[in-house]
């Protein structure tokens, strides 16, 4: 891959690029502030962007943010002390980010290490970017027509299931939707976003700031809740059992998705009794979109996010094109769509 460089620290354009350089890649270009590297973007658009958050002029996401809506490609936050800045990162991902990770040390001990990590993250992301995949990134924003909307199947139970998808531009998109949903939404929720382990207590904490709904980590053998909102938070793939507790599983391991919305969905329709509302958001991608699928065919209602308001329009559009969504819906329609097609407390319809 052709890859480009986006900080301001000398030390921290090194380290990078050595990890770059030591591989199979290439170095593009390097930026040294978000001002340059939107504008080394419009002129060399590279595979992938490592950018930085904290920079002069313009910070990363910001630049990110432009990026995604001008010349729109893959990028990697690469940054000091992720953990410190995480509300940064989750607004870079919510741009359109794919992931993020440490700055790596140009020292020892720390540096073979960090930078192993920088290049296990440069290779998943590199898995990930099919000619189809990239194909989102350059989709331009259109409004799609929205679809007629069917009726809800009549006599649902009160414990009907939300299962919900998110990847690149996820966070900032779960973040709108759960504020957008009723205060008195009696559904639980089990949501799968891509994102590294380490970033999920943070974005679980984040995530309960915009909804008063009980936003936590999904734990081994938890039993889904009325009006709680469960987060996959570890690289395993999360699954509901046949006793209809969660699980995290290892395998498939070599799934480039980790964990998979797939194959969540594919669990949940399997094992769940009753009713399940399933929502596929913005990403880059695939995942999910088979899994919508199966949801619809089993005759649950199954929503994805639309273009105009997706940060990638790839895991929607998949789905859109294997008609796997019974609607299509800008974001801003989504939360409220599904306080109707749940049963709320203390009323007895939809």
């Amino acid at each position: 891959m052709r890859i480009a460089i986006v900080n301001d620290l000398p030390l921290a354009i090194e380290a990078v690029t050595r990890v770059v350089l030591n591989s199979a890649h290439q170095v593009a270009w390097i930026a040294h502030d978000g001002i340059e590297a939107v504008r080394l973007c419009t002129q060399d658009k590279p595979d992938l962007i490592l950018m930085d958050l904290l920079m002069p002029a313009m910070d990363g996401v910001e630049a990110t943010r432009r990026i995604m809506a001008g010349t729109p490609c893959p990028i990697l936050v690469v940054t000091v002390d992720v953990a410190r800045h995480s509300s940064k990162v989750f607004e870079a991902m919510g741009a359109g980010a794919l992931d993020a990770i440490n700055t790596p040390a140009l020292a020892p001990p720390a540096a073979f290490s960090a930078a192993n990590a920088l290049l296990s993250k440069i290779e998943a992301i590199g898995k990930r970017i099919s000619p189809a995949a990239l194909a989102a990134f350059d989709a331009p924003r259109q409004r799609r027509a929205q679809t007629s909307r069917p009726t809800f199947p009549q006599g649902h139970q009160p414990d009907s299931l939300v299962v919900i998808g998110a990847s690149a531009g996820g966070p900032i998109a779960l973040a709108r939707l759960l504020a957008e949903i009723p205060n008195d939404f009696s559904a639980p929720i089990i949501i799968v976003q891509h994102l590294d382990e380490q970033f999920a207590p943070d974005l679980a904490k984040w995530l309960s700031s915009h909804t008063p709904l009980d936003v936590r980590l999904a734990q081994q053998g938890d039993a889904p809740q009325p009006a709680s909102v469960l987060l996959a938070g570890r690289e395993d793939h999360l699954v509901l059992d046949c006793s209809g507790l969660l699980a995290y599983q290892r395998y498939p391991a070599n799934h480039p998705y980790r964990p998979s919305i797939d194959i969540l969905f594919k669990s949940v329709a399997q094992h769940w009794k009753t009713n399940i509302v399933g929502v596929l958001l913005t990403g880059m991608g695939r995942d999910g979109a088979e899994g919508l699928r199966l949801l619809r065919t089993r005759g649950h209602y199954t929503i994805a996010q639309d273009q105009a308001t997706s940060a990638v329009y790839g895991m929607p559009r998949a789905a859109a094109e294997l008609n796997a969504a019974i609607e299509i819906l800008p974001l801003s329609a989504i939360g409220p769509c599904l306080g109707r097609l749940v049963l709320t407390k203390g009323k007895g319809h939809a």
